[in-house]
């Protein structure tokens, strides 16, 4: 019987392929896309395999899991990104253990992780979340919210905007989700020359396990995958 462990790891590699496969069709195999394995769904055993196999930066959609698994000694390599909404209340304790934030949707919430990353003398990596799809339920920036507090950045000394995040729709499938995540590559090439210098928004973090490739494509340096990932031992 295979175990939980060979399986992920073999998910793994399959999915590493894919990406490797995905960059050559879209003519950037030498560029770098940065897997993120998204364990929200998955316990600590799952975690721990999936970083045993290889992959080293895992990313949780809620705080306090994210707080919950960081401080487990079998996991204590991982790199964590942050991908989920993050409310202000639960900054001060998130900081410390994230090394790249994916969903800053608002002024206020920038200003909430600048001002708790100087009273913990550090700085932070974050991306900022653009609303593409246009779907009321999700988070995230309009293009004109980004437009907007473009020329504020530089106000925040504690933080690093190192790119943009969005989500593609729920419905639409591959066709729509590809038009998103174009969207959010156009946005951020009209937007570069309005930054500040220190501001350089070279991630685009897009595509989870049933359309990564399709952000590939389209450019994105960051991809989200969960579910492809823990197939058949875990959902």
């Amino acid at each position: 019987m295979t175990s939980i462990n060979q399986r992920i790891a073999e998910n793994l590699v399959r999915v590493q392929q894919r990406i490797v496969t995905a960059q050559e069709a879209a003519g950037r195999a030498d560029e770098r896309v940065q897997l993120v394995a998204v364990t929200k769904y998955v316990d600590a055993t799952a975690t721990a395999a999936i970083l045993a196999a290889g992959c080293q930066v895992l990313g949780e959609s809620r705080p306090q899991q994210l707080w919950n698994k960081a401080s487990l000694s079998d996991l204590a390599s991982a790199r964590w990104h942050m991908i989920g909404h993050l409310q202000r209340n639960k900054v001060q304790r998130t900081l410390p253990l994230a090394d790249l934030i994916h969903s800053v949707d608002s002024l206020r919430l920038l200003k909430t992780i600048d001002k708790a990353a100087t009273e913990q003398d550090r700085q932070v990596r974050i991306l900022l979340e653009i609303n593409c799809s246009g779907d009321e339920a999700k988070h995230g920036l309009s293009s004109d919210g980004l437009k907007e507090i473009l020329p504020q950045l530089a106000d925040f000394p504690h933080v690093k905007v190192s790119g943009l995040m969005t989500m593609a729709a729920r419905e639409g499938g591959t066709t729509t989700a590809a038009r998103n995540f174009a969207t959010l590559r156009e946005l951020r090439d009209r937007v570069v020359p309005d930054c500040p210098p220190e501001v350089e928004l070279t991630e685009l973090s897009m595509g989870m396990s049933h359309d990564f490739e399709v952000a590939i494509r389209e450019g994105a340096t960051l991809v989200r995958i969960g579910s492809l990932l823990f197939e058949g031992c875990c959902f």
